[in-house]
């Protein structure tokens, strides 16, 4: 049994929703609003209100729909004597909407699901019998259409755009065949009504748009109303209605969407934050010029990172050829640096991408020392171990150590494992640094200070270079009780010349900018420095005072020590053989009077509320080892300054692309600077 009817040519069709005029839809809805409008007017107060976040509404325009490809077998009973190609046709959409756009934010969220009509007609074509023939659809689907919606110039105008998916509502077509214009007396053949076949049920497309916010109501309302007319493009990929033959289609949606949301009151949450003001105050230092040395000792890690489905060490490595082996100088390592480092830190991850050709060199030097490499895959023994004969083959064949004082290993997991059971997030990040290979040794030469054991590190490279601009030359701008009554605030700098900069947002109460970020080549210059917050409520304030920045240099009389304590994954707590080391390696290099920096940094896996506290608490523990060590010797001369900043890119010593990058901000970074005479 089939589907298929007969109609006689001119008889009227019941009503369906494709037959509503969209042109008295939108009058109705625009007479409605007249009426309205007026009486939400007289309802204005002095009270204000700030601008709703979530939005909810209905939406409706007209689908024009463009048909290309072709359709001959419309069931599987009936197949007419002609191919249709191109058609087109105007479908009604009408569907309530929920939408979430923050006033401070560029971004948002939509959410549109409803009826959807590709009605159309195909281009009438001519049979072998010179009669022509007409086809005509009421294609329909229920649509539900997610979007993310972004205003690039944070305005009315926004765009739009996401995934399509459309469940099947009406199939049904109509094929008329006319009479051969030779034999116009010839009786007409009925018209044929029925349903396509091999209709598909499910479609998953896209949509791109752009739509205006109009408003319709002031903010002295609490309900407020917005006008949005928009358009969006519906391309073909994916939108082939059967699963047979060519047939797609293109459509471009005209419309208008009528919402409506709740703004909250201003000046009530004014009130509920009037005790906790906001106190903005800039600090910046003088910054004499002058010339720095900073003596560095940099740990090395005792890890060679592997890249996936791969078990040869990655390019990023420095690695030499023999001939180069006899010019290869620890303290020279300028020489051989590797491809493609990116400005910051360039100096120690030389270092650290060529610590095989340390390795090579310290043990040619102390021909007793034997190493251990340890492969670990997630893959398997075999791959662990094929990474790590990788690297032996590396040392025998370069730096001629011989293959017996070298052992290899392969097991799935290392010793001290980032990702742990039962973890979820971000496990690329943290299976990244698992695969690798771990240099162990017994051999005291090679090992830093009081490190014994399978994981312990490397002996570190002492690296003597200028000194890049410390913490304490920064413009520091403080915005005391910013965290609890402001969402979030930034800088607008303007100098003598009308040039402005912003910065921000920020959300903390303190921020650090250096003077290179707002001079860039100049040595110093005036600025107004405007800080504009927003309060939880929704209010924006600002706040300005003028400030003069000075280029920092470094000072001429003052050699200065930095040491780096290494953390493992998501610990504050530094090992037992690192508190010796800062007691009786770090703590007699501090001269009297001087001042020690503590900086505590994290990588960027996991939350940053919660990295901001785990490098804090870091740096806490750093200072708590010396200043215990201070106090056994008598001593309470050293001034201390303590920060934790957490996985902050602006501030963390690398960048956290690769893995030696990440184990290597997982640090406490200690500056010891000697009192100026």
């Amino acid at each position: 049994m089939n589907n298929i009817t007969h109609l006689k040519k001119g008889s009227r069709q019941a009503w369906s929703p494709n037959n509503l005029p969209i042109k008295s839809l939108l009058v109705a809805s625009l007479t409605w609003l007249s009426v309205q409008t007026p009486v939400l007017a007289q309802q204005a107060q002095e009270v204000k209100y700030a601008k709703p976040s979530w939005f909810f509404g209905v939406a409706g325009g007209a689908n024009f729909n463009f048909y290309r490809g072709s359709t001959n077998q419309l069931s599987a009973s009936f197949t007419p004597p002609a191919t249709f190609h191109d058609g087109d046709g105007v479908g009604l959409f009408i569907a309530p909407l929920l939408e979430y756009r923050p006033a401070d934010s560029r971004w948002g969220v939509m959410l549109q699901a409803g009826y959807d009509s590709r009605k159309g007609t195909f281009d009438q074509v001519r049979t072998a019998c010179d009669c022509p023939a007409d086809l005509s659809t009421d294609l329909s689907y229920l649509t539900v259409e997610p979007s993310v919606r972004f205003a690039p110039f944070k305005s009315n105008f926004y765009l739009y755009g996401g995934p399509r998916l459309a469940f099947n509502l009406d199939k049904s077509f109509t094929y008329e065949l006319g009479v051969n214009p030779a034999f116009p007396n010839q009786a007409a053949t009925p018209a044929v009504s029925g349903e396509f076949s091999e209709i598909e049920e499910t479609i998953l497309s896209m949509q791109i748009g752009a739509g205006y916010d109009i408003p319709l109501s002031s903010d002295s309302n609490k309900t407020q109303f917005v006008l949005s007319p928009f358009v969006s493009f519906q391309p073909y990929f994916g939108q082939n209605p059967r699963a047979t033959e060519t047939w797609n289609i293109t459509t471009i949606r005209a419309g208008v969407a009528l919402k409506f949301g709740q703004g909250k009151n201003i000046q009530e949450a004014t009130d509920m934050v009037q005790d906790r003001e906001v106190s903005f105050s800039v600090n910046s230092p003088s910054n004499v010029p002058g010339e720095n040395r900073m003596t560095e000792i940099f740990p090395l890690r005792n890890y060679v990172f592997f890249n996936e489905d791969s078990n040869e060490i990655p390019n990023r490595y420095v690695l030499l050829t023999k001939n180069q082996v006899k010019d290869f100088k620890e303290d020279q390592l300028e020489v051989f640096a590797p491809k493609n480092l990116s400005d910051r830190s360039k100096r120690q991850m030389t270092v650290y991408y060529n610590v095989l050709n340390i390795l090579g060199d310290r043990m040619q030097k102390n021909p007793s020392a034997t190493i251990s490499l340890v492969g670990s895959s997630n893959k398997g023994n075999a791959d662990g171990l094929a990474m790590a004969e990788s690297v032996k083959t590396y040392l025998v064949n370069v730096f001629a150590i011989n293959a017996s004082r070298i052992a290899t290993k392969g097991q799935e997991k290392p010793n001290i494992p980032s990702e742990q059971p039962g973890a979820t997030l971000e496990l690329v990040l943290l299976r990244e640094g698992d695969r690798r290979v771990s240099i162990e040794s017994s051999s005291p030469d090679l090992l830093m200070e009081f490190q014994s054991g399978t994981d312990a590190q490397l002996k570190p490279v002492q690296i003597v270079a200028s000194q890049e601009a410390p913490m304490e030359s920064y413009v520091t701008f403080n915005n005391k009780g910013a965290g609890e009554a402001l969402s979030s605030w930034s800088l607008q700098m303007t100098d003598e010349q009308g040039k402005v900069q912003s910065f921000g947002p920020y959300m903390e109460d303190e921020v650090k900018i250096s003077g290179k970020s707002i001079l860039g080549s100049r040595p110093e210059g005036d600025y107004k420095v405007k800080m504009i917050g927003q309060t939880k409520s929704g209010k924006i304030i600002e706040k300005e005072t003028p400030i003069h920045v000075v280029l920092w240099t470094p000072a001429k009389t003052i050699e200065g020590m930095r040491y780096s304590i290494l953390y493992e994954f998501n610990k504050a707590v530094a090992i037992t053989m690192y508190e010796k080391y800062l007691a009786d390696i770090v703590t007699p290099k501090i001269p009297v009077g001087a001042k020690v920096m503590i900086h505590g940094h994290t990588d960027i896996i996991g939350g940053e509320a919660y990295n901001l506290n785990l490098s804090a608490s870091r740096a806490n523990d750093v200072k708590m080892i010396i200043e215990k060590a201070l106090a056994k010797s008598g001593r309470n001369d050293v001034q201390f300054e303590v920060n934790g900043f957490g996985e902050d890119e602006n501030k963390s010593p690398f960048e956290n692309k690769t893995p030696e990058e990440r184990f290597y901000n997982r640090t406490v970074i200690i500056d010891i600077i000697p009192a100026t005479r």
